[in-house]
């Protein structure tokens, strides 16, 4: 199936309610499909363990397995939500986007599983989408200097306990560690220079150089290096 929706709990007459969610995974072969999702606590923090089981016969067969962390630094998705909220009201439409997409993906256990509060949480980050944000084959161009790069995509993610900023852009070859390393760090400095507001929401910027063959290479500074 190249997309198969599953539907779970009450829905009501507009749709989704607080007792229902909607699986949509794609590229699925025909069969009868169980999803399980465990909260497993450690001396660290709680995890989601999902299990995505397909019926082979009598028995049920693992046919995919995640692993989340439901906190970043002891905050949970609604965390995220108030601070999207926050800076929204700033007009820090470029964290409130970022930080909305964190907010939802921490308030579920899967990024392929839907709820009223996701869908809710969704209709508020459409609108703070920032209309320069890369992403989806669209680039926006980044000045650094005497060169412009074509960033094609933004998005945050945890590294440790950090919230960083990882930032993809297209580059003719690689391979040349040195100049991309060099590249790489431009591109974050223009990138905090055009949007400052970025230093408010995140602990560092990856900046990834990506060939047309999908062959990147990645550099992280801290935002306090980042001058």
């Amino acid at each position: 199936m190249a997309h198969a929706e599953f539907l779970c709990g009450v829905f009501g007459k507009v749709g989704q309610t607080a007792d229902s969610a909607v699986f949509e995974i794609p590229n699925l072969a025909p069969g009868s499909y169980g999803i399980v999702t465990l909260d497993v606590p450690t001396a660290k923090q709680t995890y989601a363990v999902s299990f995505v089981l397909q019926q082979d016969g009598k028995d049920w067969k693992v046919g995919g397995f995640y692993v989340k962390e439901t906190k970043i630094a002891g905050h949970d998705g609604n965390w995220f939500a108030e601070h999207a909220r926050a800076f929204k009201a700033k007009g820090q439409n470029h964290n409130a986007w970022l930080y909305y997409l964190e907010a939802r993906d921490l308030l579920v256990p899967v990024s392929f599983m839907y709820t009223q509060v996701t869908d809710k949480l969704g209709d508020e980050a459409e609108s703070a989408k920032p209309a320069d944000l890369p992403g989806g084959g669209k680039t926006v161009d980044l000045a650094a200097g005497a060169k412009t790069y074509h960033l094609i995509a933004m998005f945050p993610v945890v590294v440790k306990q950090d919230l960083d900023l990882v930032v993809k852009y297209q580059s003719p070859d690689v391979s040349n560690t040195t100049q991309t390393f060099q590249d790489n760090t431009a591109v974050m400095k223009a990138l905090v220079a055009k949007y400052p507001e970025l230093r408010d929401a995140f602990d560092g910027i990856v900046a990834r150089a990506v060939e047309p063959s999908g062959r990147d290479y990645g550099s992280l500074l801290p935002m306090k290096d980042i001058k």
